[in-house]
C-alpha cells in the first residue's frame, strides 16, 4: 500500500494543477450575444476585443463567424444603469481558438465583464474543419444510347353509369345525418 503525505484534498488540488500545466495549449470555442442596441458599424470593435482578450492570453484563431442578428429562443435580462432589460434579439458570433488551460478563467471572466455582450458560452472542443459537409446522392450513369422512357400507365375503365343510380348515390350521401 502507498501512503500519501498530504491529506487526500490538497494531493487532489496538487494532482490538478500539475496536470492542467502538463496538457499545454486545448481548443476551445466562445459563443456570444452582442447587445442588439449595438449599431453595425460599432460590432468589428467588440469583436476585435474579444479577439484582443484571445491574443493577450497567448490564444491562436482557428475559425470564426461573424455577428449576425438574431431572434433569441427566450429572453436575456441584464442589469443596465440600475435598471432591468430584457432582450429578445442578439447579435450572435462565435470564435474557435487554441489557447493553454490556464487562459480559460482569465477569458471568462473578461466576457462576463464586457457590457456590450448580453452572455457568452465557452466550451472546450476538437480541433475539425466546422463547415458542415453535404454528401452528395451517387448520380446514376446514363450511356448515349440508353433511352428514358416514362412507367407505362394503367388506364381505368369507368363502367357506364345510369342517371337511376347518381340519384340514388346522392341520395344517401345527403341523408346520412
Amino acid at each position: 500500500m502507498i501512503e500519501c503525505p498530504l491529506p487526500m484534498a490538497e494531493a487532489a488540488v496538487i494532482e490538478k494543477e500539475v496536470s492542467a500545466d502538463a496538457v499545454g495549449m486545448r481548443v476551445y470555442e466562445i459563443g456570444y450575444h452582442i447587445n442588439p442596441n449595438t449599431k453595425e458599424d460599432e460590432l468589428e470593435p467588440v469583436v476585435a476585443d474579444i479577439r484582443g482578450m484571445i491574443e493577450k492570453q497567448g490564444g491562436k484563431f482557428l475559425a470564426e463567424g461573424a455577428p449576425s442578428l438574431t431572434k433569441l429562443a427566450y429572453t436575456i435580462e441584464v442589469k443596465e444603469n440600475g435598471k432591468r432589460v430584457a432582450y429578445d434579439r442578439g447579435y450572435f458570433g462565435w470564435i474557435k481558438f487554441e489557447a493553454p488551460v490556464s487562459a480559460v478563467a482569465p477569458l471568462e471572466a473578461a466576457l462576463k465583464t464586457n457590457r456590450d455582450i448580453l452572455r457568452s458560452v465557452f466550451f472546450q472542443t476538437v480541433r475539425e474543419e466546422t463547415r458542415a459537409r453535404f454528401k452528395s446522392a451517387p448520380m446514376r450513369e446514363v450511356k448515349r444510347g440508353d433511352v428514358i422512357k416514362s412507367a407505362p400507365r394503367n388506364e381505368e375503365v369507368a363502367a357506364p353509369v345510369s342517371e337511376a343510380d347518381l340519384e340514388k348515390a346522392l341520395e344517401d350521401i345527403t341523408s346520412e345525418k
